[in-house]
Formats: C-alpha cells, structure tokens, sequence
C-alpha cells in the first residue's frame, strides 16, 4: 500500500495574498451544477440552512458569483478544495 503526495506550488502574489487576515471563499456560476447540487453543497459543507442555501444558488446564477464564506486563507483553501471535489466553481480572495 503506497501513499500518493502531491506538491503544491504558490505564486509570489497567491503568498501575498495570504497574509491578509480576512478571505472570502467564492462561488462562480457554471453551468454544469444544478441549484439542487450548489444548495446541497452550501448545506452540508457549510451549514446553512435550506432558504440560505437557495438564495445563495440564484445570486450565483444572476450575479455570476456570491461570496459564501469569510475566514483565514487556510481555512478558505481547506474549503475550496472540498467544494472542487464536489465540482463546484470556486476561488479565495
């Protein structure tokens, strides 16, 4: 049984970037997730609830983005990467 490791490599301006306090996580709008899939992802991996979760997805879907959490960059990137893996769209800034 072998453990697989991948490396990440960061630009100068992402390592600038992380040293302000506050980020936010983004949502994107694409047009591969239904509302139904954006909505269960905001009530599962981020705790809001079903009425939240649905405003979430139409700002999205009108906007074309919606900030859905503030926090450390840490804290951003751990839930960047759990949305990605549910296919979601989305970015810290």
């Amino acid at each position: 049984m072998s453990t697989e490791t991948k490396e990440e490599t960061f630009t100068l301006e992402e390592i600038l970037t992380s040293i302000k306090t506050v980020h936010r996580l983004i949502l994107w709008n694409d047009d591969i997730n239904t509302f139904d899939h954006v909505s269960y992802c905001m009530m599962k991996y981020l705790d809001y609830n079903e009425s939240q979760s649905e405003k979430i997805a139409w700002k999205v879907h009108n906007d074309g983005k919606c900030p859905v959490l503030e926090g450390s960059f840490t804290e951003m990137e751990v839930y960047r990467k759990i949305l990605q893996q549910e296919g979601l769209t989305v970015s810290v800034d």
